[in-house]
């Protein structure tokens, strides 16, 4: 299955989340954890919207 452009940047707003809380918690910045945690969500709302683009593409 092919990946739509939702889904690419579903994935990588969730791995910049990653980094952000990874960088947080090694600084020990409770504001870039919060930050990631919340880049991570909206990467994987993003990914579930891509899809339910895909599926709807497919059907028509």
């Amino acid at each position: 299955m092919r990946e739509n452009h939702d889904q690419v940047k579903g994935k990588r707003k969730q791995t910049e989340g990653d980094v952000k809380k990874a960088w947080g918690k090694l600084t020990n910045d409770d504001k870039k954890i919060a930050e990631g945690e919340r880049d991570k969500d909206k990467g994987k709302i993003q990914e579930k919207v891509g899809d339910v683009k895909g599926s709807l593409q497919k059907r028509w």
